[in-house]
């Protein structure tokens, strides 16, 4: 069964550790976006198992990303993993807009694997 990772990141450099990190695993069809806006025309046609969301990106930020993607019908079983640097103010922000996890940036690709595979990506 293919699952759909969605990882967004304005960041080039960072979505490419996320997608060199993960391509090898099996099961992963691996989708990008630059921003939330981005994200949510994406993740409405390909419902993500699990989206790798940035929290300060330009037209719309991963917080306001995150709520309407919590909004999108069958997200519930989305697993949401807040890519961040920012403090606990902005990780509550985060978890009230329906965040489940936290990678703090940076991170190592063992960091990513050990996380992915603690929601159940290698099941």
């Amino acid at each position: 069964m293919t699952r759909s990772v969605l990882i967004v990141d304005d960041d080039p450099f960072i979505r490419k550790l996320i997608v060199t990190t993960l391509e090898d695993v099996s099961g992963f069809d691996l989708v990008e976006a630059g921003d939330g806006v981005e994200a949510l025309e994406i993740a409405t046609a390909s419902a993500p198992t699990i989206v790798f969301l940035d929290v300060n990106m330009p037209r719309m930020d991963g917080i306001t990303a995150a709520a309407e993607l919590r909004a999108l019908p069958g997200s519930e079983s989305t697993t949401i993993v807040m890519l961040t640097a920012a403090g606990t103010e902005r990780e509550r922000a985060a978890r009230d807009a329906g965040a489940d996890l936290f990678l703090t940036k940076p991170f190592s690709p063992l960091d990513l694997l050990r996380l992915v595979d603690e929601i159940g990506g290698n099941a």
